[in-house]
This record gives structure tokens, sequence and C-alpha cells, in this order.
């Protein structure tokens, strides 16, 4: 068969069900082939936000996302999104298209080494020099993407490699098991839970992969021990949950910061040093770590482990929970996180009910958005203040329904990651929150999710500046750069591409107005004026906190 043809047999063989792109002319025998295939090409608007949209696909799912490009600026376009995914542990195969290999050895139009190019992008990055080479090379491109700690793969495909004959046939996926701890890590791991006096969970991202929340769950129950998650970890443990002590991760310190200086035991589970430096939790080494990952702990001046229990997470923390054996009481007193957990519930509803008019608060709008999702439904953050204010303020009842860019930290990312979303979930409502400076980084695709009847809203929160530059300059050097734009008419822009669209001037109308664009059937935008004098406020009050017993 024709060699694009037995590539598509092969990505049909790994279960994909879309792959997201914008094609060229090198890309032409496979989209050809794609057309016989059940395989859906959703046809985006920009490389960019195909690779944002396999982000959200692998997030989601665990399967990788697949996204398409030509060769050159086509590939170029797709760098961002992909250095995203692969940053944050999502499972992602990117396609892209290259010249004839007889004209890659010079100067020629559009040609250059991609592969080289994406390599500190991706876990794998290879051309295909032969048609016989593709089922060993899509195959193993998946295996190393969904393997954990999953990421990103690519596999080039050149113009004349895809319209040559081959004999051979997709090499069928086999599950991989993923190991479990050594019995003598476990026997030093109950040692130093059993020698502590106030130890905490930090729960990063891999707690919410491969069943790790649900053992979490079963151990943080039965030890008595509290959950502090970072951003990308939200859901991992109820935000119902008196184990639930919320979210770290702001550049500053928080009521959370309280309790990371008590514990003098810290069992980090599927946490990556990417998302937030220890240096912000154990300055001096003062506290022992006990490291529970898929992946043996990075070597980090302030993150030095006492113990490393290697393997899967949920396995880990099934065989901990076994080597601590049966007790009918919890080794450990949650109440005493009570106070505090009431104190930052309280913190965090403070403003549930702010009537302002003009100008709509941070955590107004977040309590609105909690109040119309159900605990199924999905939020996503951009880039920018916002995001600080939904790692603050927007809580889960499970994993993956509040995702957040927080390894590579793109702008542009939630637009285009709703669109899938809706697309892995179309029964449930979805919310991108963007900021205007992230929004119309990927505006364009807008028109994606109108064309295939994607219906999501983007919350925008204007404020005609970059928000969050502007936050950290303030707060560094007491003023900011100049970091001033305009806007367009937002609703207007909304019904030009065939959606739905409104603004919000007052606080009181905002969850209204949130469930009229649901209502609506079709993609939306509601813009909001955002009160980011909010900002510094919670600043100074962040840098008065004082931590009491």
């Amino acid at each position: 068969m024709k060699a694009s043809d037995l590539f598509v047999k092969c990505l049909e063989a790994e279960g994909v069900e879309y792959i997201f792109g914008v094609p060229g002319e090198e890309n032409a025998d496979m989209m050809i082939s794609l057309a016989d295939s059940d395989i859906k090409f959703i046809l985006c608007r920009h490389e960019q936000a195909a690779a944002f949209m396999a982000d959200v696909y692998g997030r989601l799912t665990g399967r990788a996302g697949v996204c398409l490009a030509t060769l050159g600026p086509g590939a170029t376009n797709l760098v961002t999104g992909v250095g995203n995914g692969n940053m944050d542990r999502s499972p992602m195969v990117v396609l892209t298209g290259q010249g004839s290999t007889q004209r890659l050895h010079k100067e020629s139009h559009q040609a250059m080494n991609v592969v080289d190019m994406y390599k500190p992008l991706t876990k794998w990055a290879e051309t295909v020099q032969h048609p016989d080479n593709i089922p060993e090379m899509v195959r193993k491109a998946f295996k190393l993407a969904e393997f954990e700690k999953p990421g990103a793969c690519l596999v080039e495909l050149p113009e004349d490699i895809a319209g040559s004959e081959t004999d051979k046939t997709p090499i069928p996926p086999t599950p991989t098991r993923r190991p479990g701890p050594d019995p003598k890590a476990l026997v030093d791991a109950v040692e130093l839970i059993e020698s502590a006096k106030k130890p905490v969970v930090l729960a990063g991202n891999g707690c919410v992969r491969k069943r790790s929340a649900e053992q979490l769950c079963r151990f943080v129950t039965r030890t008595g021990i509290g959950v502090v998650n970072t951003f990308m970890g939200k859901g991992a443990v109820p935000r119902s949950s008196e184990h639930c002590l919320f979210t770290i991760g702001l550049q500053s310190r928080d009521h959370v910061s309280c309790i990371m200086d008590e514990a003098d035991l810290v069992i980090a589970i599927g946490y990556d040093l990417v998302e937030y430096d220890p240096m912000r939790w154990n300055q001096g080494n003062a506290k022992k770590i006990l490291h529970i990952d898929f992946l043996p702990a990075e070597v980090d001046e302030n993150y030095r482990v006492a113990v490393e229990l290697v393997g899967d997470i949920a396995n880990c923390l099934h065989g901990l929970l076994e080597s601590l054996g049966d007790t009918d009481t919890p080794r450990f007193e949650i109440g005493k996180h009570q106070r505090r957990r009431e104190e930052m519930i309280a913190d965090f509803s403070a403003h549930d009910d702010d009537d302002t008019k003009g100008i709509i608060k941070p955590q107004k709008a977040l309590a609105d958005c909690r109040a119309v999702l159900a605990p199924c439904d999905i939020l996503l953050s951009d880039v920018g203040a916002h995001k600080m204010w939904v790692a603050r303020h927007y809580h889960c009842d499970e994993p993956n329904t509040c995702l957040i860019p927080n390894g590579f930290c793109s702008m542009g990312f939630a637009l285009p990651g709703a669109l899938a979303a809706k697309l892995v979930y179309p029964g449930r409502r979805v919310i991108a929150v963007c900021g205007d400076a992230g929004f119309l980084m990927n505006i364009q695709d807008f028109e994606t999710a109108v064309r295939y009847d994607l219906p999501f809203v983007c919350l925008v929160w204007e404020d005609k500046e970059y928000g969050l530059i502007s936050w950290k300059q303030e707060t560094h050097f007491g003023k900011h750069t100049d970091l001033a734009f305009n806007n367009p008419d937002f609703v207007k822009l909304a019904e030009s591409f065939g959606g739905y669209g409104a603004r919000v001037e007052n606080s009181v109308d905002l969850k209204p107005a949130l469930d009229a664009a649901f209502d609506s059937g079709k993609p939306s935008i509601v813009a909001m004026p955002v009160d980011y004098s909010e900002n510094m406020k919670l600043t100074k009050r962040l840098g008065e906190l004082t931590c009491t017993l």
C-alpha cells in the first residue's frame, strides 16, 4: 500500500479519534489517506491552537492527542503548544510534513531541520527515512508519549516517503504495566511517616493521572494527613473533604504556606518541580521529604529526599497503606487543620455576594463560575493575572476539571483547549477563563468552534493591559511600564464569527449572563471589566499574613 495509507492505519490501530491541524502541500498524501479513515481531522485556523487542542485532549483522556502541520512555518507555529503540552505532562504525538529527502541536504524552499528544533521540546523526535519504518515509529511515538511521565513525541514524514509503496502492517499496541515500589523503600517510607509529628501531602499533577487520585483519597482518609495541591493537582482530593487544604503556588505567602511551614515531613506525590520551586517551601532543607512518583526525584538544592518510592503512584500508595497496616483510628488528627481550613474558605468566599456596579472583582467572577458548573464540568484557565485568582479561588470536586498550564505557562491556551474539552466531553459545560491579552492570541479558532458546533463559554476579563506583568512590576518596583492596549467590541466580535456575545458590567448580572451564554447553544464570549485593583490589595494582605497555631 501507499506509505501514507499505512501511516493512517497505524494511527487507527492506536485508537486515534481526532487530528487537530493545518495541512500543507507536503501533507497531501497524508490528508488524502485520512479522507478514507474514521479519524476526524479538525481543520484549525492556526497550528498553535491545534497543538493546544492536542494538549488538552491528552490531559483529559490519558491518550495521546495528535496535531499536524506542514514543514517550515507550519512546524514552527506548532512549537509553543507542543512545548506547553510536553512540560505540563500531556501525552501528544506531533505529525509534521517535510520536503522530499532528495532536497534536504541543500538550501531548499521552506526546508529546515524540524527534528533538531523539536528535540528540546519533546521526549522523542525523528524523521521517517524509509516507508517500512512507519509501524515501528508510530508505535514508538505513542508508547513514549503516553508512558509516564507523559509528553510530546514528533514524527516527521517527508513527502516522497509518504507517496512511496510498502507492504508492512501496523504494530498493535499492547498495555505496559508500570512497576510497583521497592519493598525496602516501603519499609523506609513507613518509618519516616511513623516518626513524623506534622506530615502534609503535597499533591502535584501526577495525582490526577492513572488512578492516582482514588488511592490518594484512601491514603489520607486512613492516615489523617492533610493535602496541599499544586495548580495542576486540583481535584486530586475533593474541595469538600476535610483533608483538602487547597492550593499552593502563588509567588507570595498565603494561608497554605503556614501549613507547609509547620510540617516536619512533606509527602510529595506526583510533584513536578517545574510547577513550584521547592525553595519557596523548603528553603534551608528543614523538612524531611518522602518522594512518591513515577520517576526518581529531580536533583535540587532544596529538594533533598529522605526516601523515594518510585513506580506507579497508585500502586505505591496502595503498597504504603498495606505496609502501614490496618487501624481503626487514623495516625494523625486531621481536625487540627479545621480552623485554618475554615479561615481559608471564609477568605475565598468573602466576595461571593458582591454587588459592585461597573466592574467585577476576580473573586466574584470565580464564585459565579463555580456556581454555574457542576462537579464534572470543566474550567480552563489561560495565563495572566486571572490565572493566579483561578489557582487561589477556584476549587474542584474531581480531577481534571480545572486545567491550568503551569509548566511552560503559555498564553493562548484556554480558547483552543476548551474546544478540545468539548469534543472529549460533549455533555459537560466548559468555561475558558481568559485575559483580554491571551484571549486574542488564538481568537481565530473561535471560528473553528462555531464551524464544528462546539458550544462553550469564553469569559474574558478585560483590563486592557498585560495585567500579570503589571502586577509583578508594581510589586517589585512600586511602578510598572507601559503595558496598555485597546480591544475590539467583544460582543460584535463573537457575533461576527456566528457565536453568541454578551457584556456584563455589574456583578449581580454575571451568573445570569453565564447561564444565558450556555443556553444559547453556541460558542460564546462573555466580556467583563475586571477589578484588578484587587491584585495589589491581595499582595498587601498576604504580605501582612502571620501564621498562628
